[in-house]
């Protein structure tokens, strides 16, 4: 048995695609949201906000092209109410923007908002919530609800205040995070391991596709309980989980054509729907750059002369004694900012310690390579994408 939701891959500012969960053979679908009185809102600890998280979008790290952004849609409480999240296993909390939201926080107002007044299902928590991602921190208060694609009881953050970059450009609402429950702030249980309790999966696991063609409809699709070989060709190439709790293995190189460049020694890399592009420590970023001859254009771009992109290099990763290799189209985006320019899907990011140094594996390779992520056995699987 499994769950299916399509994803809307964002064309330009437009979605290409838009489809809601549609139930599966063994869940039902409906679902809604609330918010709650400005009265119960109280600033959290500091303890409660992580270190580091992405989006897209962090520290230093260019503006996401649109055609990166990936979303699918989900509903909260009776009755239910529509929300754009995207599906991040860089977390593990579920937030949307709260009607309750103040009107300064254009970001807020420019999305779809939870309202808890409107709700049957609706229960007040009260407790204070943050996340810090890399532009700002979202704060807001914690709320309980139905989430009723699936459907679970869930508690879940009503976003109260939203940084204007780079909420303000998302074509999502919100975040629903897919990460393990170690990396839930305030303890709260994922929505995935709430799934996961019911036991209605045939496996524990999900799997993400991203389409590398806009022009397609759905734009992706996660499956809960298993995968879907309409999407990948041969077999998933497993790699165990190297840090207890999150989603990062180990990697053992990368290279650019045939020279192995970094982690001969080995180094850590997360593997993270939620994040837009391909990110490491931003000196060797530097070095693989202009060993394709990408240079630095603003916002803190790569970019490359367009014309030069079918003769690019391989750009590789090597993963479980397997190389991943990703040609000049598959890393290269083409963005008209008035005029065409080629975006290296890169960018430079140093996290410090004790989460970083760490490499990021976003959209740009998951487009490409189908993954699996396998709870039970605590692994990631890639397989060839369609």
């Amino acid at each position: 048995l499994y769950s299916r939701a399509l994803l809307r891959r964002v064309r330009g500012f437009a979605a290409s695609s838009s489809s809601a969960l549609p139930p599966s053979s063994s869940s039902s679908t409906s679902s809604t949201r609330r918010s709650l009185p400005t009265s119960t809102i109280r600033e959290p600890p500091e303890s409660q906000i992580t270190e580091f998280g992405v989006w897209g979008c962090a520290p230093g790290m260019p503006p996401v092209p649109p055609q990166t952004q990936y979303f699918g849609e989900i509903s909260i409480g009776t009755p239910a109410q529509t929300f754009k999240v995207v599906f991040d296993t860089g977390s593990a909390n579920l937030w949307v923007p709260s009607y309750k939201c103040s009107p300064l926080y254009s970001a807020c107002v420019s999305h779809s908002r939870y309202d808890s007044s409107k709700s049957r299902t609706y229960i007040a928590n009260g407790t204070g919530f943050a996340i810090r991602y890399g532009t700002g921190s979202v704060k807001g208060v914690l709320s309980q609800d139905i989430v009723s694609d699936i459907p679970i009881i869930q508690v879940f953050a009503e976003a109260t205040a939203l940084p204007a970059f780079p909420f303000i450009f998302a074509r999502f609402d919100g975040v629903l995070g897919m990460g393990y429950p170690s990396q839930a702030i305030d303890g709260i249980t994922p929505v995935f391991d709430r799934i996961l309790a019911q036991h209605i999966l045939s496996e524990d696991s999900f799997s993400v596709y991203y389409s590398r063609n806009s022009a397609l409809k759905p734009g992706g699709e996660i499956i809960l309980g298993g995968s879907d070989p309409a999407y990948y060709s041969g077999d998933f190439h497993y790699v165990n989980v190297s840090r207890s709790g999150f989603w990062q293995i180990s990697m053992k190189g990368v290279s650019v054509g045939a020279e192995l460049l970094f982690c001969r020694e080995g180094c850590s890399v997360a593997v993270d729907t939620g994040a837009s592009f391909i990110t490491g420590p931003a000196g060797p970023v530097a070095v693989l750059m202009k060993a394709i001859g990408a240079t630095l254009s603003p916002p803190l771009q790569f970019v490359v002369d367009c014309e030069q992109v079918p003769q690019l290099p391989n750009i590789s990763f090597h993963l479980g004694g397997k190389v991943y290799s990703l040609g000049g189209p598959a890393y290269v985006l083409r963005v008209s900012y008035g005029e065409d320019v080629c975006v290296v899907a890169f960018s430079g990011l140093d996290i410090p310690p004790p989460a970083g140094p760490l490499w990021i594996l976003g959209a740009t390779f998951i487009r490409h390579y189908y993954t699996k992520f396998d709870r039970r056995h605590n692994r990631i699987g890639f397989a060839t994408a369609r």
